[in-house]
């Protein structure tokens, strides 16, 4: 599977510029050729099967797309100012990447929600993914992944806030869900103001969060921050956590192999996080809780007031 390179990235932000003082007004622009489109998914299409990126002007756009082929970049001019609202295409994500893979620099997701109670700023299929500097607010999920055991997520600089639901006929929605993918990495992200699941759940055979923030203080009935359901091996370390009072399930911060042992848990490490609960709030919880039946690795943690270290389910 494609995977853009860092030096492609980098050398994207001298192009952008002069591309959009040819083309004027319009939003979409294919930065190799120069070429503008109206619409994001006419970009899209005329990428095709092949690798490019798509500068997006700043500006609130009620549009999606569907990456069937290629490797494309979808990143915002100016970061930030690119906003997706309310619009998502297959009744799944403002952006359903099945391609060979995609990377989402510095744009926003917002508001969006589909029928089946799963609505998402980004629905992978397949595929790499790298996301880089963008937000996700306001929606059913911020990124919803299926299986992919060859590839690999990536996420840093990101912000999930105002994410997840549980309840009613459907399963539960959470601010990042991801499948049996062969690995996730989440670094110097924040997650926060969560309405329902977990912040990070993942399947993947492979985890890495690192140097990120959870601040479930104006959370409303959310669950773990941290949930590895079929288990997983890597690191989880240098975070911030702290639990709010508004909670469905307050038993513990992280959870590891809770329904299923489909991934060696073995090497686990959970080192220097900072994890406490909300100032006002009674109660007591667990940092880690465990089913693997796996030695895991923990060092050095910083647990407040309440927090025991280690929970074998």
């Amino acid at each position: 599977m494609r995977r853009f390179s860092v030096a492609l990235i980098v050398g994207l932000a001298a192009i952008t510029a002069p591309l959009f003082a040819q083309q004027g007004t319009a939003p979409f622009t294919i930065a190799e050729t120069g070429q503008g489109f109206s619409r994001l998914d006419q970009a899209v299409a005329a990428i095709g099967n092949g690798e490019g990126t798509i500068v997006i002007a700043p500006g609130t756009y009620r549009q999606c797309a569907v990456q069937e082929r290629g490797a494309i970049a979808f990143r915002a001019a100016e970061p930030g100012t690119a906003i997706f609202d309310r619009t998502a295409c297959e009744g799944k994500a403002t952006l359903v990447l099945r391609g060979e893979g995609a990377l989402v620099d510095g744009l926003v997701f917002q508001n969006i929600s589909v029928p089946d109670a799963n609505g998402a700023g980004i629905r992978l299929e397949r595929g790499n993914l790298d996301v880089y500097n963008s937000m996700f607010r306001d929606s059913e999920q911020g990124i919803l992944a299926g299986d992919d055991p060859s590839s690999t997520i990536r996420i840093d600089r990101s912000t999930f806030s105002g994410l997840g639901r549980c309840g009613g006929d459907y399963s539960c929605a959470h601010s990042i869900y991801i499948g049996h993918y062969g690995g996730l990495e989440v670094t110097h992200s924040r997650f926060e103001r969560g309405t329902g699941g977990h912040y990070v759940k993942s399947r993947a055979a492979n985890i890495t969060v690192t140097a990120s923030s959870f601040d479930d203080t104006q959370g409303r009935e959310t669950n773990y921050m941290i949930d590895l359901p079929a288990g997983a091996r890597g690191v989880i370390a240098d975070n911030e956590f702290v639990q709010g009072a508004n909670k469905e399930n307050y038993s513990a911060f992280v959870a590891v192999a809770a329904e299923a042992r489909d991934n060696s848990s073995a090497g686990l490490t959970i080192r220097n996080n900072r994890a406490a609960i909300a100032p006002g709030i009674d109660r007591n919880t667990f940092f880690v809780a465990d089913w693997s039946g796996e030695q895991l690795q923990m060092a050095s943690n910083q647990l407040g007031r309440g927090i025991s270290p280690f929970d074998r389910r």
